[in-house]
């Protein structure tokens, strides 16, 4: 990520080097994107793609806003903003637990990292066909909106649970330490 605030305080210029030396899926592609400018006196955004894999879809983007004053609602000075956009099975369409599972894959990512405050939105939309349409299969598509205030300047395991849930809500499975799923495979 190339973002740099020569004139930012020390704290956000430490997340700014955790997320250039983060490391997270080889089937995650993340680029630098414009921030909100509105919301925090700093802030770095990252888009994110589901790559590598034959018929998935999945984006997303990675904010993280810096306060140097706090603000009482984010309870610190620092707050991570996530989105997740996926198309899913039809399956997930009829699966009424679908949206509590979606929340749990953040809750257990985030398992272990310093945070608190956390909330957020799963929203599934089913698109059925009908007439003569009708034998076009259930479109799914899933959305993620969670956000969270991170306890220290070291965001690289955050943007690693974004992007986790982003492959997750993709319907890629998860991959043990090290391993690479090949192009084009899924489990």
């Amino acid at each position: 990520m190339g973002a740099t605030f020569s004139d930012a305080p020390q704290d956000f210029q430490r997340v700014l080097r955790s997320i250039q030396g983060a490391r997270v899926r080889a089937d995650v592609a993340l680029v630098e994107a414009p921030a909100p400018g509105r919301i925090a006196p700093y802030a770095v955004a990252i888009n994110g793609e589901i790559v590598g894999h034959d018929g998935v879809e999945g984006s997303g983007r990675f904010v993280v806003l810096h306060d140097p004053g706090g603000q009482d609602a984010w309870q610190g000075k620092l707050r991570i903003v996530a989105l997740v956009k996926a198309s899913a099975d039809p399956e997930v369409g009829s699966d009424d637990m679908w949206a509590e599972v979606a929340w749990s894959w953040i809750s257990e990512a985030l398992a272990g990292l310093p945070h608190r405050a956390l909330g957020g939105t799963v929203t599934k939309v089913t698109d059925r066909s009908f007439g003569d349409l009708a034998q076009t299969d259930d479109a799914v598509r899933v959305e993620v909106r969670v956000s969270w205030t991170p306890l220290d300047s070291d965001i690289a395991p955050h943007l690693r649970a974004w992007a986790d849930l982003m492959a997750a809500c993709s319907g890629v499975p998860p991959l043990p330490e090290g391993v690479t799923m090949l192009p084009g495979k899924s489990a």
